[in-house]
């Protein structure tokens, strides 16, 4: 088992990795110009670096995308370095001196894993794999059987190899894998077949049931953990976690050594518990309002974006419509165009035509404004009410954070009087209760009384407030994020300022002064299309492949003159601003295109 190499280990370098990289890529005029220009090692996909005589894994981090690596046959002694690796299907560290299984948290994608030839003794270190599906592990040191019943996590394991290790010498070795493993389909490269199932079953139903119990227990307890800690984060969304209960009253006495020790004082007792019940009732009332105006935050919010969505959907449609309507034109009037031999015609349908691509342009950009506007409307509208939603949840929690303040006062000056009276009663001798030695200290006199029960009360005023600016700064923060959030989304939507700007212009007048130059921009572009010196014959057309090719366009007395297509065709066309998705591909120039039927 143990590998004997008589040649010095080798270091996973980048001379290695490129030169296994180069030797798996392709042999044909591709694999040569790739090799030239350098391959990333983020787009390699597979790397077998097998009989390398490795002793280290490193160096490996940069293949981020890999999805086989092959790493059999080396000395690697910890399985390491591999952290990176998160899309890693397949992994091969077979023929190694691995002691242990580590280093594996991150590949959560595996599905194939060989280790199979190493020195291993004990299965675990696997939980992350929760897609795994064949597992080799012949050839180990694995010796106790309780090692089966870890692998009973992986309910898409199906094919497993153990043989060659001690515990595969046992009696019962197939029957105790195939009882607790019943959805296990491959043993030592051997097809279980329904009788060795059934005679499993049967060897070890008791015990296995017994383990399902167990294992129900725990799923349950999971489940329940899983439910709580859910629970939790909705509370936290709603920002009033801790708060449905006597947590922020207990955190208050967790750390108030003096209020403890003057809780022994008679009649405190039950002073404390009095100020604890209507404490929490004050905390539950923030609870539910809270959780109130969470829902009522997240409805806006769905709602906003529904409206968001219809919107935009509704204008792309109606410019769609345009557009098909323009399209179903365009192809006649560019039929009739290329078919035309008046110059005179040739002009008034150019016209006609061009009218039409502007007024498209007019109409595609109205949808476009519109839609800026009304999505402009509804952003301002939801901000407003987010804004007013938290500024109402914000001034409910501060007014009920001060009845808690007003009650810590009260309590304060009750326990202070409580303390007091206490002192008298020690100095003229009349306390019947037997007092701590801790508490019979602060009586000392009477500056320390009163410093102790102070100090107790601003222990308590000082979680109150931290726990007031804790809410209130969370919130705030959610609010300015969440509108900065839709701000740039709006941003992202709206149109570019063009090549000429440095940037999408701000604000409603701003927009539509943009997109209204960038329309005249277009109509003065199509001023100044010419009609070819030829005349209408002079129309480029294209060949079955796309390509430019000239036709005759006029005669110099038996020889046509011949006009190369590019040079015809270089006037510039309706171009296509970026925005909301209305504006279709530009339209084929009825000068420079023919019609494709």
């Amino acid at each position: 088992m143990n590998r004997l190499c008589d040649v010095e280990p080798r270091v996973m370098d980048d001379e290695m990795l490129k030169l296994a990289v180069g030797e798996q890529g392709p042999r044909d005029e591709a694999g040569q110009l790739a090799k030239q220009e350098g391959i990333l090692f983020k787009d390699v996909l597979s790397l077998q670096l097998d009989f390398q005589n490795i002793l280290r894994i490193d160096n490996l981090w940069q293949f981020e995308n890999l999805r086989k690596l092959q790493l059999d046959n080396n000395i690697i002694e910890k399985i390491e370095g591999l952290e990176n690796l998160t899309h890693l299907v397949w992994l091969d560290l077979s023929f190694n001196n691995i002691e242990a299984i580590e280093g594996l948290d991150t590949l959560v994608n595996l599905e194939d894993l060989s280790l199979f030839n190493n020195r291993i003794s004990k299965i675990d270190s696997l939980d992350a794999l929760v897609k795994l599906q064949v597992l080799s592990l012949g050839n180990n040191q694995i010796g106790n059987m309780t090692n089966i019943i870890y692998l009973r996590r992986f309910k898409d394991l199906r094919t497993l190899s153990l043989s060659g290790n001690p515990v595969a010498e046992a009696e019962d070795y197939r029957t105790f894998i195939c009882a607790y493993l019943p959805d296990l389909v491959y043993l030592d490269f051997q097809r279980i077949d329904d009788h060795m199932k059934e005679l499993a079953e049967m060897k070890h139903q008791c015990s296995v049931d017994e383990l399902k119990h167990q294992e129900s227990l725990m799923q349950a307890q999971l489940e329940e953990e899983q439910a709580r800690w859910e629970e939790l984060e909705g509370h936290k969304a709603a920002f009033v976690e801790h708060l449905n209960g006597p947590f922020l009253f207990d955190s208050m006495y967790a750390e108030d050594v003096e209020g403890s020790q003057l809780s022994h004082l008679p009649g405190v007792g039950e002073l404390v518990q009095t100020y604890k019940d209507k404490f929490v009732i004050i905390c539950l009332n923030i609870f539910k309002f809270g959780m109130k105006q969470q829902e009522k935050r997240k409805a806006e919010l769905d709602t906003f974006m529904g409206c968001v969505q219809e919107a935009i959907q509704e204008k792309q449609e109606q410019g769609k419509h345009e557009i098909a309507k323009f399209e179903e034109k365009h192809l006649l009037t560019l039929s009739s165009i290329r078919d035309e031999s008046e110059l005179t015609n040739f002009e008034i349908k150019m016209a006609e035509h061009s009218e039409n691509i502007t007024e498209l342009v007019n109409v595609l950009m109205t949808l476009e404004m519109q839609l800026v506007e009304q999505l402009e409307e509804t952003i301002n509208m939801f901000e407003r009410n987010i804004i007013d939603l938290v500024g109402l949840f914000v001034e409910n929690v501060q007014s009920l954070m001060a009845q808690c303040r007003d009650l810590e006062n009260h309590h304060h000056e009750k326990l202070l009087e409580i303390a007091i009276s206490t002192r008298e009663k020690i100095v003229k001798g009349e306390l019947d209760e037997d007092l701590p030695d801790a508490v019979r200290a602060l009586f000392v006199d009477k500056d320390t009384i009163v410093n102790a029960v102070g100090a107790s009360h601003d222990i308590h005023l000082l979680k109150i407030d931290n726990r007031e600016d804790e809410l209130v700064t969370r919130v705030n923060s959610w609010r300015a994020h969440l509108v900065d959030k839709v701000s740039a989304a709006e941003g992202r939507r709206l149109p570019a300022a063009g090549p000429h700007a440095g940037g999408p212009p701000r604000g409603r007048r701003a927009r539509q002064t943009h997109m209204q130059g960038w329309s005249r921009e277009e109509r003065s572009e199509e001023g100044r299309l010419r009609i070819p010196p030829d005349g209408p014959a002079a129309v480029c057309s294209t060949d079955s492949q796309g390509r430019d090719h000239e036709e005759p366009q006029a005669h110099e007395g038996d020889q046509p003159v011949r006009r190369p297509c590019a040079e015809r065709a270089g006037q510039p066309g309706v171009q296509r601003p970026p925005g909301l998705g209305l504006w279709p591909s530009p339209p084929p120039d009825p000068r420079t295109s023919q019609v494709e039927k």
